[in-house]
């Protein structure tokens, strides 16, 4: 197994004063050849929205399009007829298709910090479709939470609102969990073709930071080797073989929220 740190303050950065945004691949006025995208994952996009504004109304096509919702509350409206006010836990996936407008706006009296993750669908002119799911703190507490999966599998409800997994035309799949200090939780990548890739990334929870990595500590090591240091903020590439197994231990004082995505 293979780890390549992605540091926090490596990220694309941009503070416009109402939105506060990393970018892990390039977006925008950021760009890098090195991290244009990996795998099915286009976009990693880490925004805080400060009250009274938001991104305005806007069009997607052919991207299947994540809100993971970390602090505060984040009101959705699109040309599909949605309106939606989401909150810590929620998860909104738009297959956006053949294409949609929509609009993203902080909600209530505090800012909003959430991802907007972006994925490529495996298949292109589709009919635009909405989803949204609720995971509890106690639901990913020191355990993987499988919150996106792919269409078509098990246990994955082609349904507006549902219990499991968020669908996704695109071969990953999204876990997360609220590791404990000191906890410890591994994972097993399974590959047809013998290779896999993945992608971990320690959410920023403690506070917006531009600077070096802080907050949350954890440990991300495969079977051998030493392990690669990530704080909040940091992520890694990971490029395993079929049965190959990722450990990820909080060797901090805090609570960790790590995102853990498996694609081909």
């Amino acid at each position: 197994m293979k780890l390549v740190p992605r540091r926090s303050n490596e990220r694309g950065h941009a503070d416009h004063g109402w939105l506060k945004t990393f970018h892990t691949f390039s977006f925008a006025n950021y760009y890098d050849a090195t991290h244009d995208h990996f795998g099915s994952l286009r976009v990693i996009n880490e925004d805080r929205v400060e009250p009274g504004t938001g991104f305005g109304t806007h069009a997607h096509r052919e991207f299947e399009i994540f809100s993971y919702i970390v602090a505060g509350e984040l009101e959705h409206r699109d040309s599909m007829g949605n309106v939606e006010v989401m909150k810590r836990g929620d998860l909104q996936m738009t297959s956006a298709g053949t294409g949609i407008r929509h609009s993203e706006h902080q909600h209530g009296g505090k800012q909003v910090h959430f991802l907007q993750i972006w994925a490529t669908p495996d298949t292109k002119g589709l009919t635009p479709k909405y989803f949204t799911r609720h995971f509890t703190d106690e639901e990913k507490k020191d355990q993987w939470a499988h919150i996106v999966a792919p269409m078509g599998g098990d246990g994955v409800l082609e349904q507006r609102e549902a219990s499991g997994p968020a669908p996704v035309h695109a071969p990953l799949s999204l876990f997360a969990t609220m590791l404990s200090p000191q906890g410890k939780l591994s994972y097993a990548f399974q590959a047809r073709g013998g290779s896999r890739k993945g992608y971990v990334h320690v959410i920023q929870t403690s506070g917006y930071n531009a600077g070096s990595a802080s907050g949350a500590h954890v440990h991300v090591h495969g079977a051998e080797g030493g392990p690669v240091e990530l704080k909040e903020g940091d992520g890694a590439y990971i490029m395993a073989a079929s049965g190959e197994e990722l450990a990820v231990e909080n060797v901090g004082d805090r609570v960790a929220e790590v995102l853990l995505f498996d694609m081909e």
